[in-house]
């Protein structure tokens, strides 16, 4: 029987994890099977994009792996038992149990609400495409007129402030934020961020707790209410519940704990990477979730892998931490690098040649993952068992 690896998720670390392995082991030695809620590949780096209106490149996965040999399972991960190897799925037939030898964990993460009443209802959030779709449409249906609050003060609620703005101008955006907008930011880049905010028009509230979303807009812990016609949440990430019900040990906040190569702590033949695993970088501290932190440890997850598998040496993929790239609509940005502690450096690229860098990147990383063997499956490595078999065979 060939060895079945599950890897559950497409995005930034599944999709390039799974291409990678399907590059480097033998079709006759292994079987890829890929889950994913959605037939296409997203750019969630790019979804608050999709929310002001902006048009996303089309990439199927279907095509992405086209001539790997992996198998694609559109269906929903609803349930992982890491004792007995089996993960459920659900989609249009039904309920599914699939079986696996090696599983490779990418479910990524969520918006998270933090507790906060009237999210779930009346919230709207860019951490997934159809909850970008549906902003889409809320604001489509504003047109000229409305109010939009955004809340949240990290990356992603500074990327979705500014791009609403732009993309709608005769919409009145507000951001409101817990502590001080950009407060990590080095000197410059922060009076860069400032003077965008200025220059789009959004009002920012700082220091403002939000402790209720309703439907006509958002109530603060000092009982200020800020009427909008629509409430964005973007105040932070979370891990889906799986890996935490599934019998893997994880962290307080459901990350998947495991050792410096990505292998579950409490099950080794259990993988993860991206948003899901908590592991500590070149500094010291927790890997941010982001895609190049996808990058770096899907890289990691997949050298093990292949060197669990096949008996190889594995490779020590280094984990990084160099900073933020923040776009302000599509003709501005920052890219604010930091120093070993984590903290921002006084220089920062700001401005067109900022948001150059950014969109170069984040292309490039759709680009190599929209080619996993590059027009050139390999399938070199064998399976350590097939190996040995060959070697007895040769002897006998």
């Amino acid at each position: 029987m060939k060895h079945r690896i599950v890897v559950l998720g497409a995005g930034y670390a599944g999709a390039y994890t799974a291409g990678y392995l399907a590059r480097q082991l033998h079709c006759d030695d292994f079987e890829i099977t890929v889950v994913n809620a959605e037939p296409d590949f997203v750019e969630r780096l790019r979804l608050h994009q999709l929310a002001a209106g902006h048009e996303l490149p089309h990439r199927p996965l279907a095509e992405v792996f086209a001539g790997t040999d992996i198998r694609l399972r559109v269906a929903k991960v609803t349930g992982v038992d890491a004792d007995a190897r089996t993960v459920t799925v659900t989609d249009n037939a039904g309920v599914d149990r699939l079986e696996y030898d090696t599983l490779l964990y990418t479910l990524g993460s969520t918006a998270a609400d933090h507790d906060v009443p009237g999210v779930a209802e009346h919230a709207f959030h860019v951490a997934a495409r159809p909850a970008a779709l549906r902003l889409r449409a809320r604001l489509d249906e504003l047109g000229e007129t409305g109010r939009v609050l955004v809340i949240g003060g990290n990356l992603t609620a500074i990327e979705a402030a500014t791009e609403i703005a732009e993309a709608h101008p005769a919409l009145r955006v507000g951001l409101a934020t817990s502590g001080e907008l950009g407060g990590w930011l080095g000197p410059k880049a922060r009076r860069h961020l400032l003077r965008a905010f200025d220059r789009f028009g959004i009002t920012v509230h700082e220091h403002t707790r939000i402790e209720r979303v309703t439907a006509a807009g958002a109530s603060a812990a000092d009982g200020t209410v800020f009427a909008a016609d629509a409430t964005v949440w973007a105040a932070g990430f979370a891990v889906h519940p799986i890996a935490a019900a599934s019998g893997l040990a994880v962290e307080p906040n459901g990350q998947i704990t495991v050792d410096r190569q990505m292998r579950s702590v409490s099950h080794p033949n259990v993988y993860a990477a991206g948003d899901s695993v908590f592991v500590l970088g070149e500094n010291g501290h927790p890997l941010p979730m982001s895609c190049a932190s996808a990058g770096f440890t899907g890289t990691q997850a997949a050298a093990t892998i292949i060197g669990d598998l096949t008996g190889r040496g594995i490779k020590a993929s280094a984990l990084p931490y160099v900073g933020n790239h923040i776009s302000l609509g599509r003709k501005d940005g920052i890219f604010q690098l930091v120093d070993e502690d984590a903290r921002a450096k006084p220089g920062a690229l700001r401005g067109r040649s900022a948001a150059r860098v950014k969109s170069a990147i984040v292309a490039t990383s759709a680009w190599a993952i929209s080619r996993p063997t590059f027009g050139k499956p390999n399938h070199r490595y064998r399976s350590a068992g097939s190996r040995a078999d060959s070697r007895e065979t040769a002897t006998a």
